[in-house]
């Protein structure tokens, strides 16, 4: 794989997103229906304010039940808003960067995904490491490379 390669080029570009003020039961909706493990947050103009992942949903019901599946529990997942667990401070990458500087990113912190924005902050797509993963077994092994 070519590690100087822009991370457009791997990225996920088709994205579910969710607002500030959508319900946590949507969430659980969504993470319940999809494979994937995080859902970034956008305004009305596609402006990336922050990411939901699975382990932050997660953690907010072990928080509150341990009876989610009730009447109670649906109840508050219907009335609290994504904003209330949305992680704000992210690390973002531009579509121009390369593979590489994601590399670095996931290395030296403990995050799976990274939002791509361009240079308005709007979102473009998402890097995550499995994207990485499937890059590399995706690639082409030349017999060549396993020459001395």
């Amino acid at each position: 794989m070519n590690l100087v390669a822009p991370v457009s080029r791997i990225m996920t570009k088709e994205l579910i997103t969710l607002g500030v003020n959508d319900s946590l039961e949507d969430v659980k909706k969504l993470f319940d229906t999809h494979s994937f493990h995080h859902i970034p947050v956008v305004d009305k103009d596609g402006k990336l304010l922050g990411i939901v992942s699975k382990q932050d949903f997660l953690y907010f019901l072990h928080g509150f039940s341990d009876k989610s599946g009730d009447e109670t529990g649906h109840a508050l997942l219907n009335k609290t808003k994504v904003e209330k667990i949305m992680t704000t401070g992210l690390a973002k990458l531009e579509p121009t960067m390369h593979i590489n500087v994601a590399l670095e990113v996931f290395k030296e912190n403990l995050f799976h995904a990274l939002p791509v924005v361009d240079d308005d902050g709007k979102l473009v797509g998402i890097i995550t490491t499995y994207d990485i993963i499937r890059a590399i077994s995706e690639d082409p092994i030349a017999l060549e490379d396993y020459k001395r």
